[in-house]
């Protein structure tokens, strides 16, 4: 399969499936959904040009310290526990079940997945059970493509990644049930369909550009250097901490053996987390 996709026999789009699908995700669990890359940068131009590499993210880099400022903060990382600010450099847990981490969220997570898909059934009443009965706060909601962006260039402890969605299924991106989503606290906007970058003139257009964009030829060289982050080498171990991409312990695939745990509410205390925080795929 690798090979098939070396010599470019099957898409961009097939690989980054199958590969989620070889590393335990599925449609079927939010807390394990498919992840896909962000893997533009530009969303603010008139018009896409796909010849130039300016206009894509640099694949090699985790979504958070995409913008260099942010990778100072994420290296120092203070975490608030316990009433004190830890810096990752000497971060220790005193009771040695605690590894040091670059981030307390993750880039793929069921409220994540929620946020992406508010617009559409089951997700919408998922979203409303999430928060206890009602819809969040508008400018808590995805409401812009542009301004999701420029929130993870602002916000190193933001890392959402994409969804597969976002290169085939247009739909997701309107609101056609006509939910009562809220306003925007100080444009007094009404949240209705997703804001779409510039160079996008409807829905259907901007996954098609963004398709192509995923099977673009500066994509298709550089995917591999992800890859290496999401489910490759780069996932855990030295690589991942020189690389800036080490997450909170019990994301990761054996971290908790959760059969070993006799104390039920420590169990389902322990299962909340992993669901609340999103796993890292399994390492391939």
């Amino acid at each position: 399969f690798l090979q098939k996709w070396v010599n470019r026999e099957i898409s961009n789009f097939d690989y980054l499936i199958q590969l989620n699908t070889m590393a335990g995700r599925t449609y079927n669990d939010l807390a394990q959904y498919p992840v896909f890359p962000w893997i533009l940068r530009d969303y603010t131009s008139e018009e896409l040009d796909l010849n130039n590499p300016a206009v894509f993210r640099d694949l090699s880099k985790p979504i958070g310290v995409v913008n260099e400022k942010n990778a100072k903060a994420v290296k120092e990382n203070c975490i608030y526990k316990h009433l004190f600010f830890f810096r990752y450099e000497n971060f220790e847990d005193p009771l040695g079940i605690i590894d040091k981490f670059h981030y307390g969220t993750h880039y793929s997570n069921a409220a994540g997945v929620m946020h992406y898909l508010i617009r559409v059934e089951p997700f919408t009443t998922l979203h409303i059970q999430l928060q206890s009965g009602r819809f969040d706060c508008a400018d808590r909601q995805f409401h812009s493509i542009p301004a999701t962006w420029q929130a993870l260039m602002d916000n190193p402890n933001d890392v959402k990644e994409l969804i597969p969605e976002f290169f085939y299924f247009p739909e997701f991106l309107e609101n056609q049930n006509g939910f009562n989503l809220g306003q925007l606290q100080i444009s007094k906007e009404v949240v209705n369909d997703v804001v779409l970058p510039k160079w996008a003139h409807s829905p259907e257009d901007f996954i098609y550009k963004h398709r192509k964009a995923l099977e673009s030829e500066y994509v298709s060289a550089h995917l591999h250097e992800w890859i290496d982050l999401i489910f490759g080498y780069k996932q855990r171990g030295p690589a991942a901490v020189e690389a800036l991409n080490v997450f909170y312990y019990c994301t990761y695939e054996g971290a908790v053996d959760l059969d070993a745990l006799t104390d039920e509410k420590e169990r389902k205390a322990l299962e909340g987390m992993i669901n609340n925080f999103g796993q890292t795929p399994c390492q391939l």
